[in-house]
């Protein structure tokens, strides 16, 4: 009997840890081992000061199918039906079950360095609300966005409804799920769900000149304005105004802001004599 492949390969490049959802045969469905090894990954994002930027991307003819429905011991779903007999006990179970994906999901929002989930085909269900915690989002023509949960008479309950809604404005957020409608990339470029759409022959090398353009970037920048752009989307205007000037008060002290400017004045005042 062949060993089963690792369902998710992490490398490194140019500050650039790259992830790879690794089910291809099972359309990436999200089982128990892809979850811990993403908690992992991420973790090592957090902790690591070489690495600048996360890419998620996947093998296969889906960049993921959602969680694992029929993986024996291994699924998800098992997970949210332990002694699930009661309203609040279900509430619970998507809370703390679910293999920690609400836990894990939010994780990836607030970790102050980007992450860019890349779709070069179907992403369905969990591998969506994954998606919707990550910082960009990257289609190919050929991708697609669909919540199937309606099907079963049920919501996309680990962020999905929250976030898409956060994102695309309950207007799109009907289609997919009260509609339980399926967006094409082009649709989901209108809809603000993904942020740029490529070319399938040219995707993969877009992506990755995007996530080197994005490792360039400040790191302190990249955190504050990670935080702030949140904060900024949940306050009113005045409090939004605070935000701002809280986060440049550290940034502005910051000796690589200092050392920058006195380098930019310094050429600006060289070519201007």
């Amino acid at each position: 009997m062949t060993e089963e492949a690792p369902h998710l390969l992490t490398e490194e490049t140019g500050g650039i840890l790259i992830v790879t959802l690794n089910r291809p045969e099972k359309l990436n469905a999200i089982s128990r081992e892809m979850m811990d090894l993403l908690t992992q990954a991420v973790l090592r994002l957090r902790e690591t000061p070489e690495l600048k930027v996360m890419l998620i991307r996947s093998a296969g003819r889906y960049f993921s199918s959602g969680a694992d429905l029929r993986g024996g011991n291994r699924n998800i779903a098992s997970e949210a039906n332990v002694a699930a007999n009661s309203a609040s006990k279900v509430r619970e179970n998507h809370r703390l079950n679910l293999n920690n994906m609400q836990q894990l999901w939010d994780e990836m929002e607030h970790v102050e360095k980007p992450i860019v989930a890349a779709h070069h085909a179907m992403c369905v269900g969990g591998g969506l609300e994954m998606s919707l915690s990550c910082d960009f989002r990257l289609a190919a023509k050929s991708a697609g966005y669909a919540f199937p949960e309606g099907l079963f008479g049920v919501l996309p309950a680990s962020g999905g409804v929250s976030r898409l809604t956060r994102i695309c404005g309950p207007h799109w957020a009907r289609w997919l799920i009260m509609a339980n409608k399926p967006a094409n990339a082009d649709m989901a470029l209108t809809m603000g769900l993904v942020h740029q759409v490529f070319e399938d022959e040219t995707f993969e090398a877009e992506v990755m000149d995007f996530c080197r353009h994005l490792a360039k970037q400040n790191g302190e920048q990249m955190g504050a304005a990670k935080v702030a752009i949140e904060l900024c989307a949940d306050v009113g205007r005045d409090s939004a105004r605070h935000v701002e000037r809280m986060a440049n008060s550290a940034l502005m002290l910051n000796p690589d802001y200092i050392m920058g400017m006195e380098s930019y004045l310094k050429g600006v005042g060289g070519k201007a004599n």
